[in-house]
């Protein structure tokens, strides 16, 4: 969750505007509900009444049936719906469609310009970001949308990194008291056990063997 911050009257009164409710709004300035909600009591309109009483919708009017809080709410919506705009993929998380579209075969786990689909052996994690081409990060549209490994990215889109996070990456005086050590749940070390990649089985005599399992 962001770092709590001070909200004044007039970014309260914006995220009502654009907004069905106060946990739409909460999620409008990016806070959680409690602290939306602190400010929210806080300011009053011209009436007194506060900014979160007037900003109440317990009846979920004009908010789509899967972001409701009822029984028969949080029913997830067909993506094609998403795809093709029919429903606002802001009520979304970019992850969570992301992994939606590769499930369900809309989108294929490989870099769409190079065709890179090499997967990290500690994970099986493949390396892309979703890229849309138009700027628009909530058009979703087939079309529009392509995955792109963190190479290409960076030749024909924009910079992975900060130079900042190059500096850090890049500086070799260590920064933690403690060095970093590798943990595998036992789906995955079986995994490479049956690749026949089990680097955790460390060779004390073997001067290359720098990964060893946390026990």
């Amino acid at each position: 969750m962001p770092k709590r911050r001070d909200f004044k009257k007039e970014e309260v009164v914006a995220a009502m505007a654009k907004t069905k409710s106060n946990r739409a709004a909460a999620r409008y300035l990016n806070c959680s509900y409690q602290h939306y909600k602190k400010w929210a009591k806080f300011y009053k309109d011209e009436n007194g009444v506060s900014l979160f009483d007037k900003h109440k919708n317990q009846c979920g009017k004009g908010i789509p049936k899967f972001l409701s809080n009822s029984p028969f709410g949080r029913k997830e919506p067909a993506l094609l719906d998403i795809i093709e705009g029919r429903i606002d993929a802001a009520h979304f998380s970019p992850q969570k469609i992301k992994y939606r579209m590769l499930e369900q075969g809309y989108l294929k786990e490989e870099c769409g310009n190079c065709g890179f689909h090499e997967r990290r052996v500690l994970d099986y994690k493949v390396p892309l970001i979703m890229h849309f081409k138009d700027g628009n990060k909530q058009h979703y549209n087939l079309g529009n949308v392509q995955l792109l490994c963190y190479n290409c990215y960076f030749l024909y889109v924009a910079d992975i990194f900060t130079d900042k996070q190059v500096d850090h990456l890049e500086d070799h005086v260590p920064h933690m008291e403690k060095q970093p050590t590798w943990e595998v749940d036992e789906y995955h070390l079986k995994r490479l056990e049956e690749l026949g990649l089990n680097v955790f089985e460390k060779d004390d005599d073997d001067p290359y063997s720098l990964v060893s399992r946390k026990k």
